[in-house]
């Protein structure tokens, strides 16, 4: 069975790197204050029990791809699940955890690293200054901090994993 993803559309592509329009979608969405390679694991469990009817609705919502991890404020991660297109703000599940938000992700475009491999920091940071550069090339600048993209279970060999990073770009003048 297929996890639902967000929608987008390619705008270029070579080889792993891609530039892509998203619409907008929601997050669930919490902020941890730990290293970049603990807060996965720390956020993933609240996360999960959201998910699976931790919420005032006691509802379980389908597991969605990717887990999404980016730097927030003052040393902390912000982690966040994808929420499946059938809710919108008005119907999604409200988190019965006031550690966890539901956030709007407005519509964006997007330059985007296809990896695989393990979920460490150098790894990332590593893809990262290479989505840099490539964006560098084409005169892309970055209009946010880049988001780590999880799209599989921690159970899945490393070779075989799906990893993105992905750094939202000004768009284009009209």
């Amino acid at each position: 069975m297929a996890i639902e993803e967000p929608s987008y559309r390619v705008v270029e592509a070579e080889g792993n790197f891609q530039l892509r329009e998203y619409p907008s979608y929601l997050l669930a969405e919490t902020r941890v204050a730990a290293d970049f390679e603990d807060a996965g694991s720390i956020a993933f469990g609240r996360l999960f029990r959201y998910i699976s009817g931790g919420n005032q609705g006691k509802q379980k919502v389908a597991m969605t791809a990717p887990v999404r991890q980016e730097a927030g404020e003052a040393g902390s991660q912000r982690v966040a699940f994808v929420v499946p297109a059938e809710f919108s703000r008005a119907t999604v599940p409200v988190p019965g955890d006031p550690q966890i938000s539901i956030r709007e992700q407005p519509a964006q475009r997007v330059a985007a690293l296809r990896y695989s491999g393990r979920w460490t920091e150098a790894n990332y940071r590593d893809r990262e200054r290479s989505l840099r550069d490539w964006m560098s090339r084409r005169g892309l600048k970055a209009a946010g901090p880049a988001v780590y993209a999880r799209y599989n279970a921690p159970f899945v060999p490393w070779p075989l994993r799906r990893n993105e990073v992905m750094v939202p770009v000004e768009a284009p003048a009209p």
